[in-house]
C-alpha cells in the first residue's frame, strides 16, 4: 500500500458519533491524540499510535505503541499527531473530534489545515454536522451534485486571487477574496455539482455535514 493515497485519522480530545468514527481499511493508520484515546476504545477501534501529554485522558494509557510528550512544549499533541503521519508519508489527513470544544484549539486546528496544504498534503477537519479543508496555489475541489446545504469560503489570510466559485447560489469567477472580509460565508449548494478552485492564495472551506461525510469522501479530494 502507498501510504501517500491511504488516510492518517487522527482523533482528538472530543466524543465522537457514529458518524465521525474512523473506518479505517489496510494500510490506513490511526492515531490517537490524547482523550482521544477514550473516545476510539469507546467505539471498539484500536489505533496503531498513542501520542499526548494526557493531562486530558488523565493517564498514559494501556497500549503497546505509545509517544508521551511533556506538558510544556510547542506543538499541541495533533500537531506531534500530524508531524508523525506526515513522517510516515501520509498525505491525506482526517482530523476528527477538533471541533466545537476550546475554541483556541478549533481555531489552531482549523490552521493546521492550511499547515498540510502547504505541505503538499490534505486535511479534512470533521464534527458535528461541520466539515473543513483548505485549498490553496492553483488547487480545486469538486463538490459531488448531492451536497446542500450551506457552503463558506474564507480568504485564510492575505489575499486570494482568481477565486472561482460555480454550481453555487453566488458564483463568483477570477474574484480576489481578502482576509478581513467574509464575503464568502454562507453560499449555498445547487442540484448539480459545484467546484471551489484558487489561483493564488489559501482559501478555507466550511460546509455542513448531514451525516454522510464518508460517502462523499472519494469526491473531495482536491486536485
Amino acid at each position: 500500500m502507498n501510504p501517500a493515497f491511504n488516510i492518517c485519522y487522527i482523533v482528538g480530545a472530543m466524543s465522537l458519533t457514529p458518524d465521525l468514527r474512523p473506518y479505517s481499511v489496510q494500510g490506513d493508520y490511526v492515531i490517537a491524540a490524547d482523550r482521544g484515546f477514550d473516545s476510539l476504545m469507546a467505539y471498539g477501534v484500536k489505533p496503531d499510535l498513542a501520542v499526548g501529554d494526557f493531562d486530558s485522558l488523565g493517564h498514559r494509557p494501556s497500549h503497546p505503541n505509545v509517544i508521551q510528550l511533556p506538558a510544556e512544549k510547542d506543538d499541541t499533541d495533533m500537531v506531534y499527531a500530524i508531524r508523525k503521519g506526515l513522517e510516515l508519508g501520509y498525505r491525506r489527513f482526517i482530523l476528527l473530534g477538533g471541533v466545537g470544544g476550546r475554541l483556541e484549539h478549533t481555531l489552531g486546528n482549523l490552521q493546521l489545515l492550511d499547515w498540510l496544504a502547504r505541505h503538499g498534503a490534505q486535511g479534512f477537519l470533521a464534527g458535528e454536522k461541520t466539515v473543513a479543508t483548505c485549498i490553496r496555489d492553483g488547487m480545486s475541489l469538486t463538490f459531488p451534485p448531492s451536497m446542500s446545504g450551506y457552503l463558506s469560503v474564507f480568504c485564510n489570510s492575505g489575499t486570494a486571487e482568481g477565486v472561482d466559485l460555480s454550481g453555487l447560489k453566488y458564483p463568483l469567477t477570477g474574484y480576489t477574496l481578502t482576509g478581513d472580509f467574509p464575503l464568502g460565508v454562507s453560499n449555498q449548494f445547487l442540484d448539480g455539482p459545484a467546484s471551489v478552485s484558487v489561483g493564488k492564495g489559501s482559501l478555507l472551506l466550511i460546509w455542513e455535514d448531514r451525516g454522510d461525510f464518508y460517502a462523499k469522501l472519494p469526491r473531495l479530494w482536491a486536485k
